[in-house]
């Protein structure tokens, strides 16, 4: 005879003050949660890579440097600029390299930045390579 044989048999419960809980709410008891606020989001961004920020040697300085002069020489024509740059990354330390490619507009000599015709604005201390279509250095 098993623990369970003299009640086995017998027809399920149901109340008769009390109506049943319906499926969805009786389901939801069952379902996951996260016991801990944002943990996943900190996972998440502690497994984000990032990459240090290089300092570029003083070949790739003088080349940045004669390119600028010749955009700034070269502004009214709008020649083709390609720029890879470094951007911080805002939660931790580094950040990322990024290119883009489009029209020079001119060198804002104030906030240090070279800008495009799209509205880009990119700083010059974090230019890291760059290059004009048509022109070799």
């Amino acid at each position: 005879m098993g623990n369970y044989d003299d009640i086995i048999d017998l027809p399920h419960h149901v109340s008769s003050t009390r109506p049943q809980m319906p499926r969805y709410k009786r389901a939801a008891q069952f379902a996951p949660f996260a016991a801990l606020k944002g943990y996943e989001e900190k996972i998440a961004e502690v497994q984000r890579l990032t990459e240090p920020k290089r300092e570029p040697d003083e070949d790739r300085i003088n080349k940045i440097n004669t390119t600028l002069r010749f955009l700034n020489d070269h502004a009214s024509e709008q020649p083709e600029t390609t720029v890879v740059y470094f951007i911080p990354d805002e939660k931790k330390s580094g950040g990322c390299y990024t290119e883009v490619k489009g029209s020079f507009l001119r060198i804002d000599e104030y906030k240090k930045q070279v800008i495009l015709v799209s509205g880009k604005q990119i700083p010059i201390d974090d230019i890291y390579d760059i290059s004009v279509e048509g022109a070799e250095f």
